[in-house]
């Protein structure tokens, strides 16, 4: 091969590599400036429920006054139960912060419906669990039931 092709075909190689880094560097500084999948710019307001909560059997008439961490980071943590909902997620903003990697920004929220307390998951990607159902629906949560967000077991407690 002449001297030509072979400088020619250097610097060909070498315009392809810096190309490649470039497209590279770009690329990863696009998805670090990204906002988080799922968030908007405007913050989120709690969504009103609009489908008539699913009654779980009655068991039991006991009104809940707690709200008990009874596995995950925070075990041992209890909630005193007002009037006011309880958002829980890993947003700072959150009733409950849990400190969980499967648990989404804004996971669930529990809120007082009729004398009872109704668990409901706001489009959290793993789920939020009531025993071994997972919730599609606002859904009753009685005393005793365990609410798992993420790796995070919460219990009402009367």
């Amino acid at each position: 091969m002449s001297e030509l092709v072979l400088t020619l075909l250097r610097w060909g190689i070498l315009i392809a590599l810096w190309l490649f880094v470039m497209f590279t560097l770009g690329a990863l500084r696009r998805d670090l400036e990204a906002p988080p999948e799922g968030a908007s710019a405007l913050p989120r307001q709690q969504p009103a429920p609009q489908a008539k909560p699913k009654r779980a059997p009655r068991t039991s008439r006991k009104r809940a006054s707690n709200l008990v961490v009874t596995s995950g980071h925070l075990s041992g943590t209890v909630i005193p139960l007002g009037s006011a909902p309880i958002s829980i997620g890993r947003a700072p903003d959150s009733t409950l912060v849990v400190d969980d990697e499967y648990a989404s920004a804004r996971h669930a929220r529990l809120f007082p419906h009729e004398g009872q307390w109704v668990a409901e998951d706001l489009g959290s990607t793993n789920g939020t669990w009531i025993g071994k159902t997972r919730l599609t629906a606002p859904t009753v949560l009685q005393v005793g039931q365990s609410l798992r967000v993420g790796q995070t077991v919460l219990e009402l407690r009367k």
